[in-house]
Formats: structure tokens, C-alpha cells, sequence
């Protein structure tokens, strides 16, 4: 039986986890009900380059519900790339440090900053950034938000701080989505970042896998099992409506969006075996993508929208190939190891992390596309469905540690580690959002 690709481990281990057995109401609700677990973030690992910032708590912020300096650091810390100094005295965003001081001790840059709550309930959350080498002043942002928003007006903060100081655009205030069995409950939850925040967008008591983010980051595809037949629905985030985008003849599985949001490719086996097919953003006839008689699963663009990377068992392994996305020839891309699954392709095309079956155990791999150079990340054994970060410095993905399922963040070098935990119940099939577009 064969419903979400040789990558949905999850489904596999739990050989299906019965499906057919599985009985309940399914409810709709999208970002109403908070969880009630708050994430930890665990950080192991230490990078070979770390930037040390002096980051002071912000004036003012001990009225405030979110302690702003501290969701900076970790987010900071969580990228590899910052380590954290606390240095001197507590400055607001308009008083020049004595940036000589903060270089002695060793810092090379410094956040400072000021939380204020104004007469209507909101919180005004200001922050300027220096280099202590050059003596330099990096530039000043301001957000209001309601005390709600805390938690994202800091991480646009540490955005702020990220692009500031290496050129590059942070990804903190993006969001990740991922799937967790409680008991008889499955559910599709969206949360930040960071893992906090976490609510809920779909709870069934029937398997929901395969998520996937559209490129404006605003719905999500996904296949819900409810009605005891896997189908493929669009799910708009804010809202909560969604709308069934495949129910053909036997199973739909594995949505991936194309880059330019127009058409989706799905895995389905309405004429026999598991196909890929690019079906319309909207709905419609399918075309068929490649014609094989293996099964063809986990499908997934490459940036320019040029090819579709896929997992396939035409050379009687579950293995990777390219081919272009109108159709065409098929050339196999892993070259090492009997079993590769799972592909994610990065922001810039050039990596592709993927599990390989290794010794018995699921590992997190990463390669370049030009060399075929492959570094294996981490060392756990239950790894799952890599997902990169929109500006490719991250990459999330589903393991085991001591036998406890979480979600798992690692810099592209494996030297800095981040287990979100503390959701209740088996978290699986991860999904960093792209950043998030207007219509």
C-alpha cells in the first residue's frame, strides 16, 4: 500500500498507522486554539564562526509580556552564526555606547533597545544596532504591535540585527508547519520559527501528511486521509478555508508547488501504479508528468521552475532523479547508497539535503548538485523530510533523540544543533515556509 511516497516514515513505521481503523469527526479551525505546550529551544554545537554580540535588555521591557532581548538572542544563537556576550550597562536606542569598551571585552557588535506601552493598550518596540569594530551605527527600526504580537515584533527584531550585520536576510519571523499523533488525534499545526506560538490549522482523527507551503507562504497543501481515502486539499492559513484540489480514482498523495504558484505536482494512481501529474493551482485535468511503471513519489520544484526532483523505484531502490518540469529525460541524481529519499532543494538550487537509509538507520544528508559532494548532518538514525530555511543557512527535519520524537534544526555544516521539544504527542513532517508575499 502505497499512499505518501517512500519518504512519509512516519506513516511506514507506524505501518499506516491502521487507517482503515482509525475512526473520528474531523474539525476545522485554522490559528484559533493556542497550544498548550510552549517549545524549548535547545541549542548543541558550536560553529566555527560566531559573531560576538553584546545584547542588552531592552529599557523598559520588564513591563512588557515578552521579554523581547532574550527571544532575540536565541533566535540569534539558533542561526550558528552569533554568540551572545553580556556586556556593560543597559543603553535605549538613542544613547551612543562607549563602543571602545564593548570591543575590550570582546564584542563585535551591540543591540540596544527600548519597549514602551502607549495609551492604547499597544507596545512600541524600538532597537538600534552598532558595530564595536568600525564604531559604526548600523541603523534603528521601530515596530508597534498589540502585546499579542510581542513574540513576532522580537523576531523581526533579530531579523533586523541578522541582515545588519551579515548582509543576508533573516528568516526569524517565517513560520514552519508540521503534523503530530496525540492518541487517536492527528494535527496539522503552523508555528513560528522558533517553535512557539504553535495553533492549530487542522485537527482529524485520520492521518494528515505531506504538507506543503505555498510561495507566497499564505496556504497550505496537504493530504488528509478522512473518508478513509488519501485526497489533496489547499488550505488558506489565515482563514482556515480550504478546498479539495485532488480526489481522483485510487490514492493523491505528495503536493509540491511550482515556484511560480500556478500548478502543483502530485503523486497519483488513478491509471495504476503512483505517477507524477501537474495539476492546476485552481483545479482541473491533470497531465501526466513521466510515464513509468515504478512508483514515482515526493516530487519537489527547483527555484527556477525549470525541473522536479522525485523519488522513484525504477532501478528497484527508492532513489532521486531530476527531470525537466514540462516532461522529458530522467537521470538519476543520488549516487550513493542503496536507499535516498525525501528531497529538498535550497533557495539557490545549488544543495540538496535528503535521508539516506544508512546501517539500518534514517540520517539527514546534505549535497552539492555540481560536485556530488554528500556530508552526512547530525547522528541520530530516525531522521525525516528536510525542509530548508527561505534563505538556505537552515534546514528543519523530524528525528528521534532518546527516543522522543521532535523537530530538529541544524546549520548546513551540522555543527549547530536546535531541538525545538515540548509539543505534545509523535511531530513529524516539518516544512519551513518561504517569506511571506502579498497575493
Amino acid at each position: 500500500m502505497h499512499f505518501g511516497g517512500f519518504g512519509n516514515l512516519f506513516i511506514m513505521k507506524k505501518v499506516f498507522l491502521k487507517l482503515w481503523h482509525v475512526f473520528g469527526s474531523l474539525s476545522l479551525g485554522l490559528l484559533a486554539l493556542q497550544s498548550q505546550a510552549q517549545v524549548r529551544v535547545e541549542v548543541s554545537g558550536v560553529g566555527m564562526t560566531q559573531i560576538p554580540i553584546a545584547i542588552q535588555p531592552l529599557r523598559g521591557e520588564e513591563a512588557a509580556p515578552q521579554k523581547i532581548a532574550a527571544i532575540v538572542q536565541a533566535d540569534l544563537e539558533r542561526s550558528g552564526q552569533f554568540r551572545a556576550l553580556r556586556v556593560g550597562a543597559g543603553h535605549d536606542e538613542n544613547e551612543r555606547p562607549d563602543l571602545s569598551v564593548l570591543k575590550q571585552a570582546g564584542a563585535d557588535a551591540l543591540l540596544a533597545g527600548s519597549v514602551q506601552k502607549l495609551a492604547d493598550g499597544r507596545f512600541e518596540v524600538r532597537i538600534r544596532v552598532w558595530d564595536a569594530v568600525k564604531g559604526q551605527d548600523l541603523g534603528a527600526q521601530a515596530d508597534t504591535v498589540v502585546a499579542a504580537d510581542l513574540r513576532m515584533a522580537a523576531h523581526r527584531a533579530a531579523d533586523f540585527v541578522y541582515e545588519k550585520i551579515t548582509g543576508e536576510r533573516g528568516v526569524f519571523s517565517t513560520r514552519i508547519a508540521y503534523v503530530t499523533k496525540n492518541k487517536s488525534n492527528f494535527q496539522l499545526w503552523v508555528a513560528d520559527a522558533d517553535g512557539e506560538n504553535a495553533q492549530h490549522a487542522l485537527t482529524s482523527a485520520e492521518p494528515i501528511i505531506s504538507p506543503s507551503w505555498s510561495p507566497n507562504g499564505q496556504q497550505l497543501a496537504y493530504v488528509s486521509f478522512e473518508g478513509r481515502k488519501p485526497r489533496v486539499y489547499v488550505h488558506e492559513v489565515a482563514t482556515g478555508k480550504r478546498r479539495l484540489l485532488a480526489d481522483f480514482r485510487g490514492s493523491n498523495s505528495a503536493p509540491a508547488w511550482s515556484p511560480d504558484g500556478r500548478q502543483l505536482i502530485v503523486t497519483l494512481s488513478r491509471d495504476g501504479g503512483s505517477q507524477l501529474f501537474a495539476i492546476p493551482a485552481q483545479g482541473g485535468e491533470p497531465r501526466r508528468l513521466v510515464q513509468s511503471s515504478a512508483i514515482d513519489t515526493e516530487p519537489v520544484f527547483t527555484p527556477d521552475g525549470a525541473s522536479v526532483f522525485f523519488v522513484s523505484d525504477r532501478g528497484g531502490a527508492p532513489q532521486i532523479y531530476r527531470t525537466p518540469a514540462q516532461g522529458g529525460p530522467v537521470n538519476r541524481v543520488s549516487t550513493q547508497g542503496g536507499y535516498n529519499i525525501s528531497p529538498a532543494i535550497s533557495p539557490d538550487g545549488r544543495l540538496m539535503a535528503y535521508i539516506a537509509r544508512v546501517g539500518g538507520g534514517y540520517r539527514l544528508h546534505l549535497m552539492d548538485l555540481a560536485s556530488g559532494q554528500v556530508n552526512a548532518l547530525g547522528d541520530t538514525a530516525h531522521d525525516e523530510r528536510p525542509s530548508f530555511a527561505p534563505n538556505g543557512k537552515l534546514i528543519i527535519y523530524a528525528t528521534q533523540l532518546n527516543g522522543r520524537e521532535s523537530l530538529m534544526v541544524t546549520t548546513l555544516d551540522g555543527r549547530v544543533r536546535t531541538r525545538l521539544a515540548g509539543v505534545p504527542g509523535d511531530i513529524r513532517e516539518p516544512q519551513w515556509s518561504p517569506y511571506h508575499r502579498a497575493p
